[in-house]
């Protein structure tokens, strides 16, 4: 996990009547508890040993605190203190903001705390407020899916999107306009033409290529090879292409793609769903690696969702498919994707081989052949999210639910329904109104990552103008 890095400045009185009389007895105490309080929980804090109560001492120490590449900021106020000096340190700082403070009754830290926000909200800077005390859990729950929210979009600025190819099969939702994603995310994106891939792919040696068909060969549940769609060959291409693409992403400092494939690639050489298996994950043949979140058929919105729900989780792996089939009776939706998902998905373990033995490599039915990566996602709890827009304007579509293992007669009733076009699936039962979903959604894909961040991509929506829209009965 990438922890967020935080900012903690304690602000105190400035009169040295009412300092030394009153509030440093209060003040100081609580600095350190708070210090030792947010060391306990997973981000990376950075706070001075000193209580800031002048102008000069909150200039000096947030000067100092913003070396560190700070992603949100936590203002303590324990007591009663000018408002005015913490908007100074507030906007000096300038980053996402959460004000602290305390439930006891002699501190007067709801008084601070309302006088600092109430100043906050007349000059429109957004931030949130927090009243706990060191004694609870609930402080660190309300705090931490907002340093995540802040150190996602943090992290998103200045990030590189890499767009092979243009629109895939005529859908609209997965175009973009680059510049808005420039003012508003902070996002540069990259065209490339996906045939750079297939170029590359060529250039690519025989040893590279020979080991990662041995490493699928052996790791995979099974590779079944029929002599005509997936053949030693066939799979020794989408080999190449992937690691044509990770040369790629590695040249342009590429942090997400997406790749066009249909119908190109996947008619006339190969789909690239070796790429979509392996690239959202944590491995590869040559190890460990850090996921690139990649979604299908040059989705950007798609691609951009996925990236957020990594940076969210602190570089969880993410996953990609279709909205495809609502079953109302049993609330449980079918989210497959046009021949591959993220292959953690499908054991969710931090063991590779535990992942891939689940999944198996079966022949493609496009027209340019080689091989689909199928399997059913593992059970547990996932967020699903889609960023779309409406007249120009963001939105995001957020759900929570629980992957599931469906009942044999329910899956056989699946396969039945979808015939010989068997993809891999995550069958999500979400206690929703189905209605509601269809009315709502704005796109035919959808993007997730395991676990529950409903609140950080709340705050993210926040922190980047972009309307949220939770779904939940």
């Amino acid at each position: 996990m990438n922890n967020p890095k935080v900012a903690l400045m304690t602000f105190g009185d400035a009169r040295d009547h009412e300092w030394n009389n009153l509030f440093r007895g209060l003040t100081e105490p609580r600095h350190k508890q708070i210090i030792e309080y947010f060391n306990k929980l997973p981000i990376e804090l950075h706070a001075l040993e000193e209580v800031a109560r002048t102008k000069d001492q909150i200039d000096a120490q947030v000067d100092a605190l913003k070396t560190a590449g700070i992603a949100a900021f936590i203002v303590h106020l324990p007591c009663w203190t000018a408002p005015n000096l913490v908007l100074c340190g507030v906007q000096r700082m300038g980053l996402p903001t959460i004000l602290v403070s305390n439930r006891h009754p002699g501190t007067h830290g709801t008084v601070g705390l309302l006088g600092a926000g109430g100043a906050l909200d007349q000059i429109g800077y957004p931030h949130l407020r927090v009243r706990e005390g060191f004694d609870t859990p609930a402080l660190g729950e309300k705090v931490l899916p907002f340093t995540r929210a802040a150190s996602a979009v943090a992290q998103l600025r200045g990030q590189v999107f890499g767009m092979f190819g243009g629109r895939s099969l005529g859908i609209d939702t997965g175009t973009i306009d680059t510049m808005q994603w420039r003012r508003q995310f902070g996002v540069d994106v990259e065209h490339i033409d996906q045939l750079e891939i297939i170029r590359r792919a060529e250039l690519i040696e025989d040893e590279p290529t020979g080991k990662m068909v041995a490493w699928l060969e052996e790791k995979m549940g099974s590779v079944d090879y029929d002599g005509s769609k997936l053949t030693p060959e066939k799979l020794g291409f989408q080999s190449r292409c992937y690691l044509a693409t990770r040369q790629i992403i590695e040249e342009l400092g590429l942090d997400f793609v997406a790749i066009k494939c249909m119908p190109d690639l996947a008619n006339h050489y190969v789909p690239q769903c070796i790429s979509a298996a392996l690239l959202p994950g944590p491995y590869d043949s040559q190890g460990h690696k850090k996921p690139v979140p990649m979604a299908c058929e040059t989705d950007g919105d798609g691609a951009l969702t996925m990236q957020i729900l990594g940076l969210v989780s602190g570089g969880q792996p993410t996953l990609f498919g279709d909205l495809s089939y609502l079953d109302d009776e049993n609330l449980t939706i079918y989210i497959p994707n046009c021949g591959a998902m993220c292959s953690w998905f499908a054991g969710r373990s931090s063991n590779l081989e535990e992942n891939l033995s689940k999944i198996q490599l079966r022949p493609s039915f496009r027209p340019g052949g080689g091989a689909t990566a199928y399997f059913k996602a593992a059970p547990g709890p996932v967020t699903l999210a889609r960023l779309s827009r409406r007249e120009g304007k963001y939105v995001m579509t957020i759900f929570t639910g629980d992957a599931i293992e469906p009942s044999p007669e329910a899956y056989e009733e699946f396969v039945k329904a979808r015939g010989s076009h068997q993809l891999p699936t995550m069958f999500v039962r979400a206690n929703l109104n189905f209605d509601e979903l269809i009315a709502e959604f704005g796109s035919n894909h959808i993007s997730g990552t395991a676990g529950l961040y409903v609140e950080e991509l709340v705050h993210v929506c926040h922190l980047l103008d972009i309307q949220p829209i939770v779904l939940a009965n």
